[in-house]
């Protein structure tokens, strides 16, 4: 496979520098993972201290995606603009915090290293063109979502809503799939998953997933098209099983502690966002 427009730059320069600029955007997503929770948090605690007449909390947790400058959590040390380079710091560093020796987050570094790949083979893929911005876009979400998930079984309205209002709107011009297909993706996404919900807790009584869940599959409808929901939800349902499997396994997991489905979703995603057609194409040849 040849690589598409990369705007008369060649390949050997295009694809080193993808690779350095998603290290950067991978270091500010760690910043939205760990923050943008906090911040939910604190506005959810100002309004329902306000729904319920209660005083404002005289000392409320000020926090956002820019305030305040990075520091550690243990010391409260700030983090020195040469401690902050993505993944070389936390190499040098040895994973340890300067002032204090405490140990850095195994996040940080694997979120730079996959934002970096997940760049590199966008743009090897799509070129520098306008659909591999909106590819860029739409990778650098569902990490982010990813982490948040993971961390606090949590998929933002803030990241999910837009994503799907994005998806339909560069679909006015078949972006990545025609208007027809993502409207339909978007209402079979969240309405698949919807029913999935509703069905397992009347036969169990438990809640076996998120809204936030239904929210993100409807926004990769939105974006891939419905053609591509069945291939999403086979992939993320089995790298979801093995790896809770494994985790039960070999981490001893607690098998009542319940695993976010939301990073196998974003992950089968993005997978069809490059692949889909050909992995499709392929699955209806050997099976067709």
């Amino acid at each position: 496979m040849t690589m598409p427009e990369t705007l008369g730059l060649s390949p050997a320069v295009v694809l080193p520098v993808s690779l350095l600029f998603g290290l950067m955007i991978g270091s500010f997503l760690n910043v939205v993972i760990y923050r943008l929770p906090l911040q939910l948090s604190a506005a959810w605690k100002r309004d329902a201290r306000d729904f319920l007449g209660l005083e404002p909390d005289p000392h409320p947790h000020r926090v956002n995606i820019v305030f305040p400058a990075s520091h550690c959590p243990k010391c409260g040390a700030a983090v020195k603009p040469w401690h902050n380079i993505p993944l070389l710091s936390y190499l040098l560093l040895r994973g340890r915090c300067a002032s204090c020796a405490a140990p850095i987050s195994l996040q940080y570094p694997l979120v730079e290293l996959a934002c970096a790949l997940m760049t590199t083979f966008v743009i090897y893929h799509f070129g520098l063109t306008a659909q591999g911005v909106l590819a860029l876009l739409f990778s650098w979400s569902l990490l982010a979502l990813t982490g948040i998930d993971f961390n606090e079984q949590l998929l933002p309205d803030n990241i999910t809503l837009p994503l799907l209002w994005l998806g339909l709107l560069i679909n006015l011009n078949n972006t990545f799939t025609s208007l027809d297909s993502a409207v339909l993706g978007a209402v079979l996404g969240y309405m698949s998953l919807w029913w999935i919900f509703w069905l397992f807790k009347l036969l169990t009584g438990k809640e076996g997933m998120g809204h936030g869940d239904f929210k993100l599959l409807a926004a990769l409808g939105a974006w891939l098209g419905w053609q591509q929901l069945l291939l999403i939800i086979l992939l993320s349902s089995l790298v979801g099983a093995v790896v809770g499997i494994a985790l039960i396994l070999i981490a001893g997991r607690d098998r009542q502690v319940p695993i976010p489905f939301g990073p196998y979703l974003a992950t089968a995603g993005w997978i069809a966002l490059l692949w889909g057609e050909q992995l499709t194409s392929r699955y209806l040849s050997l099976f067709g």
